[in-house]
C-alpha cells in the first residue's frame, strides 16, 4: 500500500474511535466528550495529511 492509503487507513481508525466515544458522550460521559474533541482534531490533521500526500502524488507525475 502507498503512503496515501496508510494515511487513509489511519483516518478510518480515528473515525471508528470517535464513534465509540461519541456514543458514550451522548450518554453523559464527560471524559468521552473530551476524547471525542481530541480525536476530531486528530481527524482534521489526518485529513490534511491525506490531502498533502495526494498533492505529492499529483506533482510527482508532472515533468519539472
Amino acid at each position: 500500500e502507498g503512503r496515501a492509503m496508510e494515511a487513509f487507513d489511519n483516518l478510518k481508525k480515528l473515525v471508528a474511535q470517535a464513534e465509540e466515544d461519541l456514543a458514550k458522550a451522548e450518554g453523559g460521559n464527560k471524559a468521552a466528550g473530551t476524547r471525542v474533541r481530541t480525536t476530531m482534531q486528530d481527524i482534521k490533521n489526518a485529513a490534511q495529511e491525506i490531502r498533502q500526500k495526494i498533492l505529492e502524488l499529483r506533482d510527482a507525475g508532472k515533468p519539472s
